[in-house]
């Protein structure tokens, strides 16, 4: 059994898959397995993915003859590891050098932990921005340590690229491949609901905003329609599978309700508002459903305008 197996999801990023193999590949920790699966991409990934098999026998790979999106993607790498740990890497982002030699020594001391790390916010060329990954997250002032979950039921602000947990740990835990945007999400809920998160400070990966992250769908109006679908899924899955108490799932409901009033619909909206007011919840809630909801009046061209009102709320008020 090797130590680490590091699963590098990719699709379509040519430009970027050899710093990040590279990164894995040059880490201080050697007894690793690297399994790349690509999700059938349209330019020369797969040629220069199988250039560094014939290179480094620690490479595996998985080709999919289709697009199957990127849940199945990281479903596909977790069915084909092996190591003792799981580490996931996204084929845009790379590693430090040090990344795994710091991150198993935590794991040294109490291997049920969850460890993962602060990222340096990089551009498409590697230039450093200057930012940090967890400051651009909604809850960015969160805990980032310890018992999580209930913090994580408001916002996702995890760097997954940074993420290693003990392969048994998970082996009852799978990215939800009905999900497009948000399976990420769930998968570290799901985490944190079992076990306990360990964050390092220093920034251990660079995180590369470009013109095509997820995280930058409030750019794009059929993407944030996507992402708000995923928001209503998700956010049910949560209200079935976990028990909550009340301020959380009031906050749970409405958020869906602001979903599904950026999406225009109003009756599902002012239902899941309702339902969130008898949960006795904060009284800012009213105000950012009535903000959102002027937004399915108007159309869907503001969407960016709800995204980023969204995200405001959610930050400023939703402790």
């Amino acid at each position: 059994m090797v130590l680490v197996s590091v699963i590098l999801s990719s699709y379509n990023y040519a430009n970027y898959i050899p710093d990040a193999i590279k990164s894995v590949l040059e880490q201080n920790v050697r007894d690793t397995e690297l399994i790349i699966i690509d999700d059938c991409s349209k330019d020369n990934s797969r040629e220069i993915i199988e250039s560094y098999k014939k290179r480094d026998a620690r490479i595996r790979t998985i080709f999919h003859e289709e697009n199957l999106g990127i849940a199945r993607t990281y479903n596909d790498g977790l069915d084909a590891a092996e190591g003792e740990y799981i580490a996931l890497l996204d084929s845009d982002d790379v590693w430090k050098r040090n990344k795994l030699e710091k991150q198993l020594s935590i794991l040294r001391k109490n291997d049920d932990l969850v460890v993962w790390s602060e990222g340096r916010i990089i551009d498409g060329e590697g230039k450093p921005t200057g930012q940090t990954f967890t400051q651009r997250q909604p809850g960015s002032r969160n805990r980032k340590s310890g018992d999580i979950f209930e913090l994580l039921l408001f916002n996702n602000f995890i760097f997954d690229s940074s993420l290693i947990v003990k392969r048994e740990n998970i082996s009852h835990i799978r990215f939800d491949e009905s999900l497009r945007y948000q399976n990420d999400y769930r998968f570290v809920v799901d985490l944190a609901r079992n076990y306990t998160f360990y964050f390092i400070e220093e920034p251990l990966a660079d995180y590369r905003v470009h013109g095509r992250n997820t995280i930058l769908l409030d750019q794009d109006a059929a993407r944030a329609r996507a992402w708000l679908h995923d928001e209503v899924a998700l956010r049910k899955y949560f209200l079935d599978k976990y028990p909550m108490k009340s301020r959380i799932r009031a906050d749970t409901l409405y958020r869906i309700s602001t979903a599904y009033s950026a999406l225009g619909e109003s009756k599902l909206a002012r239902r899941f508002f309702l339902e969130g007011l008898n949960q006795k919840s904060p009284s800012f809630s009213s105000l950012l459903y009535f903000v959102t909801l002027l937004n399915s009046f108007v159309g869907t061209s503001l969407l960016k305008t709800y995204y980023n009102s969204y995200l405001y709320f959610l930050e400023k008020f939703s402790r």
